[in-house]
């Protein structure tokens, strides 16, 4: 019986174990080697390539790098670097050049006195763009002579010859490719505004670098040149340029020690968020590592001591913790270090031990000479972080106090909060609306298995205005927070999401539009897992209902309206009706137009550089910034936008 079972099913012995090697193995599991095969994988070819340029500009041989985005959608970029070796290779016996785009592994980076510091230390970057592309051409120029090689889908095409004469001192290299259609099925199509971001970063980050993105699509051609001779002190100055600085100048320290090149910028704003970015051989670390714990430890100490020596604390006080001192900090925090070590394989930690004492003592002596120099800097960032410690206290004192009223009545659930029966956060939906009219319509029209409403008050309190305390004292946010089940900020946890979507259901007017906006402005801030996760939507209400004779029709839109009138005629024998207001249908109409799931439009709401910021996933800086100026107490830079962007209105209140 045993013998008859084995037989039946397919064979599983020494032979099935497959080995995936080289080429066969990226093509088959690119998502191992660059995260995915969306859009975030396609524009991360390019930072393969760029990278190794950097690299070059890193070892002192480049200083300008050109990306251009061709009419085919293929990418081109050039560096003035000393070019890629065009000798053989006596392990391999090709070339070297052929070496690194065919031989996965196989790079300058391992020890072999190429690079003493780099990015890339995996020797995967030029091969896996190679693996991946549909066609790579790389052109070498070196010596007088200009080399080139093909390869179409990782595979040598030709071996590597000259095709021409150069300036003898003109070296450098040339790559060229084309994204694999049958790889990247859901886009091949390159976007400027990402590369821009990731390009400006590299620039900031290698003082001095010139870096040149074209796009030479004839849709909409155009160029940026990122150049920055103040390296990470113009970083901070962009990242801070829509917050009010505490202080004129942007604190810059650098210096070396045990071949490890420490280099920090860093500046308060009066903001209430914390945006300190820490690379390692310009290489984005999200999870920070001994770096950034040397560099908090240091700020830390730093603040107290120069607080205690000036009676800014007074003896009984407790110390500053290092969260009140970064309230309002940018800063960017850089190591470059020999063959680092990182936890993990996406580098998004460091783990060399070597990097923290030689950041904590740099800081810690720099800062401090620099406190001694600007006393009124230093009192200024002192008496900020006082402020935040008592808002801190007075927000943990609220949240304890929330608690316990929560314990001793029994009640979890906000009161105007109409819940659904259902149990199961991944069927069930929560639609925020504005006022008891749209919420008494919400909730007649719900089905109420799965949907509940809970009714906002007016506007919510702008959170980008305000203090903690302040925040999480508002009824509306409390609300909010209480039927969301997740809390916020350091005690936010999706385990405790009670419904898997949050839907903003606001009127389609401008003053839905600025609910809609203060909303999302609160969720970004303390719940921006929410937003990350995809659980957050905007409800889409219709602009217009149609009436004529026994039908019906509602239109979206102003074209929508045109054309519903071109299909039923324009002769007069019909009625419109605008909607100023979701209180203004009944629930049927809600229900049909609005919350029915199989007939209303949601948009997930998504951070845009969600997959471009620092390289990974980190959305802090971009979209951070459109709220600092939109919703910010500084008026000049939201005059400044909102005329840069009026081009772009839609929809006024005339």
């Amino acid at each position: 019986m045993g013998t008859e079972n084995t037989e039946s099913h397919s064979e599983y012995g020494a032979d099935q174990i497959q080995i995936l090697e080289g080429l066969e193995a990226v093509r088959k599991r690119p998502g191992m080697y660059i995260g995915s095969t969306s859009a975030r994988g396609l524009h991360h070819l390019v930072y393969e390539i760029v990278d190794n340029a950097v690299d070059e500009a890193l070892a002192g041989y480049c200083d300008t790098i050109d990306v251009t985005i061709n009419q085919d959608n293929s990418i081109t970029v050039i560096d003035n670097g000393r070019g890629i070796p065009v000798g053989i290779n006596h392990k391999a016996g090709i070339p070297a050049v052929e070496v690194v785009f065919t031989i996965l592994h196989a790079g300058g980076k391992f020890g072999g006195g190429g690079y003493k510091v780099s990015g890339g230390l995996h020797g995967v970057g030029a091969y896996v763009v190679n693996a991946l592309s549909d066609w790579l051409e790389v052109e070498i120029c070196q010596e007088g002579k200009v080399y080139r090689q093909r390869y179409e889908k990782g595979k040598t095409i030709y071996t590597l010859k000259v095709v021409g004469e150069c300036d003898p001192e003109k070296t450098g290299t040339k790559v060229t490719f084309k994204p694999d259609a049958t790889i990247f099925q859901e886009t091949t199509v390159y976007e400027f505004d990402i590369l821009k971001q990731r390009l400006r970063e590299m620039a900031f980050l290698t003082r001095g670098l010139r870096i040149v993105l074209r796009d030479v699509r004839e849709e909409n051609p155009q160029e940026k040149v990122f150049h920055y001779e103040g390296g990470i002190k113009e970083f901070v100055t962009y990242l801070n340029k829509s917050k009010s600085p505490l202080y004129e100048n942007v604190m810059y320290f650098e210096g070396s020690k045990n071949n490890v090149y420490v280099e920090v910028a860093m500046q308060h704003n009066d903001s209430y968020t914390e945006s300190v970015y820490s690379f390692v051989n310009n290489i984005n670390t999200p999870e920070g590592g001994t770096h950034l714990v040397g560099f908090r430890n240091a700020i830390t100490k730093t603040f107290n001591d120069y607080a205690r020596n000036n009676k800014l604390l007074r003896d009984n006080e407790a110390n500053l913790t290092g969260e009140d001192i970064r309230e309002g900090l940018t800063a960017i925090v850089s190591v470059k270090i020999e063959d680092p070590q990182f936890e993990g394989q996406t580098k998004q930690k460091l783990g060399s031990s070597s990097a923290r004492p030689v950041m904590d003592h740099l800081v810690y002596t720099k800062l401090t000479l620099f406190l001694e120099q600007n006393p009124l800097a230093a009192k200024a960032i002192i008496n900020k972080a006082v402020l935040a410690k008592k808002a801190r206290a007075a927000a943990r004192s609220a949240r304890e106090m929330a608690r316990r009223k929560t314990a001793l009545s029994g009640l979890s659930l906000p009161g105007k909060l109409a819940d659904c029966s259902g149990r199961n956060p991944k069927d069930c939906e929560l639609f925020i609306v504005e006022g008891d009219s749209a919420g008494g319509s919400a909730k007649m029209a719900r089905c109420r298995e799965n949907q509940a409403v809970l009714p906002l008050r007016g506007k919510i309190l702008n959170v980008e205005k305000t203090t903690l305390d302040k925040v999480c004292a508002n009824a509306e946010i409390k609300a909010m927070i209480s039927a969301f089940g997740t809390g916020i900020m350091d005690g936010f946890s999706l385990e405790g999401l009670r419904y898997h979507k949050i839907i903003l259901m606001t009127d389609a007017d401008v003053d839905g539009a600025h609910i809609t906006t203060l909303l999302l402005t609160f969720l970004f801030r303390f719940m921006p897992r929410l937003i990350e996760a995809g659980h957050v939507y905007l409800a889409q209400p219709p602009l217009f209902r149609v009436e004529k004779g026994k039908k019906l029709w509602y239109a979206y839109s102003d074209s929508e309206l045109s054309q519903i009138l071109e299909d039923i005629g324009r002769d007069g024998n019909y009625k419109i009706q605008r909607y100023k207001g979701l209180g203004e249908m009944d629930a049927k109409q809600l229900w049909e137009t609005t919350m029915d799931p199989s007939r209303r439009t949601l948009l997930r709401v998504g951070a845009a550089d969600s997959h471009n910021t620092f390289g990974q996933d980190s959305s802090e800086s971009e979209t951070s910034r459109i709220f600092r100026i939109l919703m910010g107490d500084d008026v000049e830079p939201r005059k400044n936008y909102i005329l840069e962007h009026a081009q772009y209105t839609t929809m006024l209140d005339v």
